[in-house]
């Protein structure tokens, strides 16, 4: 069995940390604007002070209280996103594979064609209509991932349906509801949570590129997509605007992947016995 993956889970704590305690771990505000003290450098470089550690930006906003404030941001859309997409995927997976027939084929088609739409496209579309903000990040990220997650899960119910279990409570005379609640739903669950687990870090990337296109949070509130958005007019002078950013994004998504697969392996009773 594959060891606890340490590295990951020091990260995503971190994150954690860092957005459940942002309003007590820096005096500063992620909002307020100090233009005498904008495009500081971070302490280390020439210019740098310990009163902004990473720096500020064009505005004089300190970016280590505004990355902190954005992992609390990059959170909620994640947890919001991922229960609703998660639980609708779940949902229609569970239906279509068990009930099958003329509706599975029709969800099936409805899962195709949400594979086929630009999920990109759809946000902006949803940023015209509806304005940015977290809802509409919600929206568009949930349409993004509902699919995935029913197609997966139907292939586990598909072969679900089929074992002695379910057949004995068919016998017993159990509505279907019933069967699916509560035979078939507890036996995907362990599929559904590696999902969950896998898609964070897609949700992450997602939150992160409709900020960066304007399709997600407004300013001045914090992203990390929004923070690297405005900075790469600055990229070559003021480089910690979008670099620092960036590495928080590249670290936090390669740690969610990589627990991900950790967990996948370890649910999985084949790589549990290795």
């Amino acid at each position: 069995m594959r060891r606890l993956p340490w590295t990951s889970l020091i990260i995503i704590g971190a994150m954690i940390f860092m957005a459940v305690f942002a309003p007590v771990l820096t005096p500063h505000s992620p909002t307020d604007q100090t233009l005498s003290d904008k495009l500081k450098p971070p302490f280390w470089e020439e210019g740098g002070s310990t009163k902004y550690l990473l720096g500020t930006d064009i505005f004089g906003r300190d970016v280590l209280t505004r990355m902190f404030y954005g992992a609390r941001v990059s959170l909620i859309v994640t947890a919001l996103a991922l229960s609703v997409g998660g639980g609708v995927g779940l949902l229609i997976g569970i239906v279509s594979g068990y009930v099958g027939g003329r509706l599975d084929s029709f969800l099936m088609r409805l899962v195709d064609a949400a594979f086929a739409f630009p999920a990109i496209l759809f946000a902006l579309l949803l940023a015209v209509t509806m304005g940015q903000g977290m809802k509409t990040l919600v929206i568009a990220i949930s349409i993004l991932l509902w699919a995935g997650f029913a197609r997966v899960v139907r292939g586990e119910v598909l072969a679900l349906k089929e074992r002695d279990f379910v057949a004995l409570a068919k016998v017993h005379g159990c509505s279907p509801a019933r069967i699916m609640a509560t035979h078939i739903l507890p036996n995907v669950l362990n599929t559904f949570m590696v999902l969950v687990t896998l898609n964070i870090g897609v949700v992450i990337v997602a939150e992160a590129s409709l900020s960066f296109l304007g399709a997600g949070i407004p300013p001045p509130t914090p992203s990390w997509g929004l923070m690297v958005a405005e900075g790469r007019g600055k990229i070559t002078s003021a480089w910690w605007l979008s670099l620092i950013p960036g590495i928080a994004i590249t670290m936090v998504v390669l740690a969610f992947n990589l627990f991900g697969d950790w967990l996948r392996d370890r649910l999985d009773p084949k790589l549990r016995q290795l």
